[in-house]
């Protein structure tokens, strides 16, 4: 018996192209993930062939959305621009852009936000493994706390963690045919390209199927009215850090790093570059600050402790607060019950709750006009 995965190689074959080779035998095609009737897969072309595709693209998606048992289709149309590296040069004789000059023009001629949702933040860090998700999802739970209509994005294409946080394993249902309706959990809009795969499917994607990916679910996902979004990022500075700088407009952004001075290199890094690209830094988290041991009281500074508050007064950016290593938190998070949730009038909730508090008063600060300066004669 056939795969699913050969039932859509069989379909895509039968796809005449623009230049009259079947789909599956341009070399455009990207490797298809195909598992429990969700099939995701994209299709490269040079960026001038964009419009051209753009039919095989949709043909491509209908035939697939036509085999049994498949119960939704992500087909990504990317376009890569012969020699887009150039543009990565600075301004100098011969008239290039700088990125900064680049990402500021592509915010003033507007960034297309997402209809409904009045604010956009990023949750990032330098290097994984400082605790992000984490704090992403106690963060959306704490502004939900504060009175704030909140939405939850998991852009972590390749290690996307919010299934397992928020114990979600169901499905995100199709609405209107095309648009995606996200999973509902504590009364938040939850989206994750986790709901679309197996936990164990490697993604072994390019950087043009990631952002293809990041701006679809960002897109078409009908996410409702919304006072914030928080987006959970992958770590670093990539494609996906720029795609949502460059394709919507962020309000602002939260960095995550330990005290310990390897991680805070790596989160300098994160902070300089969405400053390179216009977005407000609101501040930085340090988690894992401390640990308390819970059987004798005694502290200790596993990762040192005051690194990331040394280093925000450095920087010139809001020290958010200090998480402590907690076996409690982690417990919570593993269970996917955060403790946001599980234990609201915890103490750990009000580290997050009083974080969340200065998040929102950041983003105020960050909308409220500039002052008009008027000169009498």
């Amino acid at each position: 018996m056939a795969s699913l995965k050969d039932e859509v190689l069989a379909k895509l074959s039968a796809i005449p192209t623009p230049d009259d080779r079947p789909l599956t035998a341009t070399g455009k095609l990207s490797d298809i993930v195909a598992n429990d009737g969700k099939v995701l897969f994209s299709i490269t072309v040079d960026a001038g062939e964009v419009k051209a595709w753009e039919k095989v693209r949709a043909t491509a998606e209908a035939a697939v959305r036509s085999l049994p048992g498949v119960q939704s289709v992500l087909v990504a149309l990317t376009g890569e621009r012969a020699g887009a590296a150039a543009s990565k040069g600075t301004k100098g004789s011969g008239g290039a852009t700088s990125p900064r000059a680049a990402a500021r023009a592509a915010r003033q001629s507007g960034p297309t936000g997402i209809p409904g949702v009045a604010a956009i933040i990023a949750v990032a860090s330098g290097k994984g493994g400082v605790g992000k998700s984490t704090v992403a999802v106690n963060l959306a739970l704490g502004l939900r706390d504060l009175g704030l209509k909140t939405g939850i994005l998991d852009a972590d294409i390749y290690g996307p963690s919010l299934p397992r946080l928020l114990a979600i394993k169901e499905k995100p249902q199709l609405a209107g045919g095309t648009r995606l309706k996200p999973i509902v959990r504590h009364t938040m809009p939850v989206m994750s390209i986790g709901f679309l795969v197996e936990e164990e499917t490697p993604m072994i994607w390019r950087g043009p199927m990631v952002m293809s990916a990041l701006t679809q679910m960002l897109r078409e996902v009908e996410w409702g009215e919304l006072d914030v979004m928080v987006v959970d990022m992958p770590p670093g500075t990539g494609d996906a850090q720029l795609t949502m700088a460059q394709q919507v407009p962020l309000n602002g952004a939260v960095i995550v790093s330990t005290p310990q001075d390897l991680a805070l290199i790596d989160a300098r890094r994160g902070i300089a570059m969405f400053r390179r690209v216009n977005v407000p830094v609101l501040g930085i988290v340090e988690n894992m600050s401390t640990f308390i041991c819970p059987h004798c009281g005694e502290r200790s500074d596993i990762f040192g402790h005051g690194g990331a508050r040394a280093e925000a007064e450095r920087l010139n950016v809001p020290f958010l607060g200090e998480v402590p290593l907690s076996l409690d938190i982690r417990e919570k998070s593993d269970a996917g019950a955060p403790v946001m949730a599980s234990d609201p009038d915890g103490a750990h909730a009000k580290i997050f709750r009083d974080i969340a508090a200065r998040v929102r008063d950041g983003l105020r600060a960050e909308s409220r006009p500039a002052p008009k300066i008027v000169i009498e004669t």
